[in-house]
């Protein structure tokens, strides 16, 4: 059976592939190959495929390698899914394996932190809850103590009335007037005062003013007898 696969060439730590289809019972170390259908070198990333011939042997039975499938394909020589082609030793495999643990126990305590603090915050709310319906529950029962006291205390003083023990003060400021009327009656008092005092004074000007021209007569009639004496 045809197989295509890589043919190492060139020197020590500068490798230099040859793609070559051989048949795959002999090793490619043997250096018996069909046919060379293109080269690859993995330092400079060059790459020349015959594709004609490629398609050919193929046509013909032939299987590449998964690398070289895979170089078939990223050339666009043929068409399809790459092959996952990296192999692990053991020891690498339990390294990964054991980060893969340690990163799923990483995850995991971090849900498990979450989850508590979650749990927590609803406990505290919870509490805090409690704490607020405590506070209106006193709140409230204070109000009603205060309510009852209030009403006990307007009862006795209400039987303390009746028996004459206290004075009802409500009582006494009913019958005193409002201080907004005993304001107006006062300055109602002084406007009347005020009008009485201007009325004496007109009255006065007016008696004075009656003097003065009694006076004023008399003048004149002593000059006119002194006039006639003289005469």
């Amino acid at each position: 059976m045809l197989r295509i696969r890589f043919y190492r060439t060139g020197r020590k730590k500068q490798p230099f592939y040859k793609i070559v289809v051989t048949d795959k019972r002999k090793p490619p170390s043997s250096g018996r190959f069909v046919e060379d259908v293109g080269f690859y070198n993995p330092l400079t990333k060059e790459c020349k495929l015959k594709d004609e011939k490629i398609v050919y042997w193929m046509d013909k039975g032939a299987k590449p390698s998964d690398v070289v499938y895979n170089l078939l394909i990223k050339k666009g020589v043929i068409e399809g899914e790459k092959i996952n082609v990296v192999s692990f030793s053991k020891k690498r495999r339990e390294k990964l394996k054991e980060k893969e643990e340690k990163e799923k126990e990483k995850i995991s305590k971090k849900e498990e932190a979450v989850e508590s603090k979650k749990e927590e915050d609803v406990k505290d709310s919870k509490e805090e809850e409690k704490e607020e319906g405590d506070v209106e529950k006193e709140g409230v029962e204070k109000e009603s103590v205060d309510v009852i006291e209030e009403t006990k205390e307007e009862k006795e003083d209400s039987e303390k009335i009746e028996k004459g023990e206290i004075i009802d003060t409500d009582k006494e400021k009913k019958e005193e007037p409002p201080k907004e009327e005993v304001k107006d009656n006062k300055d109602e008092d002084k406007e009347e005062e005020i009008e009485k005092e201007e009325e004496k004074t007109k009255e006065e000007d007016v008696s004075n003013t009656k003097d003065t021209k009694e006076e004023e007569k008399k003048e004149e009639t002593e000059e006119k007898e002194k006039e006639k004496t003289e005469k």
